[in-house]
């Protein structure tokens, strides 16, 4: 069973989504938040596997929300997902650095969302290539110089990172580096707690920050 708490300011949008998932056998909304603080204290007390966490709330905002249960280690499994009004912003890369595992649009279609969620609770990244790139291309132009780690990586485990940022998933990762599923998720769980990276979505953002990978020419 997937555990979801939902977090939105706006009763009508918590609602909305918690009939959406309430009708599906294996996702249970075991609590609701109106603001960042709510949030926290919630996914504190319910441990849910995914927090949907609005990016504009009163009290705490989605990013600081995120922030502080991504550096609780008791909260080490809870995958944040953002949600936005504005697709694309600095808010929502600011987010990714917090530690979200992904976000989405508010306008996204149910069967969308749904799928969205089931991806989250396997661990993924909420990002498709697409939108991997746009992000990238648009808020990381300069790749950081401070020490990521990268130097502790294998080189097949900075492959393995390098096609994660690229979209990739672990099968397709498999075939491109012409190994088993099982290999090529082994490096990438491998790389994750060699840079502390708290899913992919966070290892995508490390591969642009360190300069392993560069964002393409528009």
């Amino acid at each position: 069973m997937i555990r979801v708490l939902l977090a939105d300011d706006q009763p009508l949008i918590r609602s909305g989504f918690r009939a959406l998932l309430d009708v599906e056998d294996d996702i249970e909304v075991v609590a609701e938040a109106a603001n960042g603080e709510e949030a926290v204290a919630l996914a504190r007390q319910h441990l849910p596997d995914i927090a949907v966490i609005d990016i504009q709330m009163p009290v705490l905002d989605g990013i600081e929300a995120t922030r502080r249960i991504a550096a609780d280690p008791a909260l080490a499994s809870v995958h944040v997902v953002i949600l936005t009004n504005y697709g694309l912003d600095e808010h929502v890369f600011n987010a990714l650095r917090a530690g979200a595992a992904g976000f989405l649009v508010k306008d996204i279609e149910p069967e969308d969302f749904l799928h969205a969620m089931r991806v989250a609770a396997r661990g993924d990244a909420l990002l498709a290539p697409s939108i991997t790139r746009k992000l990238i291309d648009r808020y990381v132009t300069q790749p950081l110089s401070t020490g990521v780690g990268l130097t502790d990586l294998t080189n097949r485990e900075r492959e393995a990172v390098a096609l994660v940022a690229q979209g990739l998933s672990n099968d397709e990762i498999a075939d491109r580096m012409v190994i088993s599923p099982l290999t090529a998720k082994t490096h990438v769980n491998r790389a994750m707690t060699k840079l502390h990276a708290r899913d992919r979505a966070q290892l995508v953002v490390l591969a642009y920050e360190s300069g392993l990978v560069t964002p393409r020419e528009p």
